[in-house]
């Protein structure tokens, strides 16, 4: 084993983490549903200075069964679940129409807080991707049309010319590339609501949707 693998190991181990002191959650009076829940504590982050609180690792599985994750923007909340937003020929795309299973993570490290869940992911209604589409910057609609996503780019030049084109083939039809444009919801089973301590002895509050009585329950779980 290298010298410099020792020393990396104890710069990782003198790293600060979950430096307090932070808000003590009252699980007892958190909201029946999950979606308030999460809301609430979103806020909470709005409200304490978290840089892109919406910011999430979708979480996915490939055809060979190996987990796949990145980061994407949440795009709503509703009794549907978790929004957000993909390209139909992309690998989260494809993986999602095979495999409908997904897991989001959100973490906020100002307030040592993190929420977990996961479901089935759900296609929602063509109109609704249209919309989101439409309400998407210029250059964001771009970038989404032109790219071929996770496909091997030899030169930029490339890149250049195909975002040229795009932006010709939209400036005469808004809506070219909407046909590949998906909004997922996430319909959670299991969300966990995760409050840090420097002890180690965290605060986790588990929801677990019983599909038989169609409502949540709720419990504690060891930290």
């Amino acid at each position: 084993m290298a010298a410099n693998d020792d020393a990396f190991r104890t710069e990782l181990r003198n790293t600060k983490v979950l430096e307090g002191p932070f808000t003590d959650p009252n699980f007892d009076t958190f909201p029946e549903t999950p979606h308030e829940a999460f809301k609430m504590w979103f806020h909470d982050a709005v409200t304490a200075g978290v840089r892109e609180p919406h910011a999430m690792t979708l979480s996915t599985v490939d055809t060979e069964g190996c987990p796949d994750a990145r980061v994407l923007i949440l795009k709503n909340v509703d009794s549907r679940g978790w929004h957000f937003a993909v390209k139909a020929d992309s690998p989260k795309g494809k993986q999602l129409a095979e495999n409908g299973h997904a897991a989001l993570t959100f973490y906020w490290p100002q307030l040592a807080r993190q929420i977990r869940l996961k479901g089935r992911a759900i296609e929602l209604p063509e109109a609704e991707s249209a919309l989101d589409f439409q309400a998407r910057p210029l250059e964001s609609r771009i970038s989404a049309v032109a790219s071929d996503q996770s496909e091997v780019l030899f030169d930029r030049k490339t890149l250049t010319r195909k975002l040229v084109e795009t932006e010709l083939s939209l400036s005469k039809d808004p809506l070219s590339g909407v046909k590949k444009w998906r909004v997922y919801a996430v319909a959670a089973h299991t969300v966990e609501f995760w409050q840090g301590e420097a002890s180690r002895l965290h605060k986790r509050l588990q929801y677990v949707y019983i599909e038989d009585e169609g409502k949540w329950q709720k419990h504690l779980l060891w930290p």
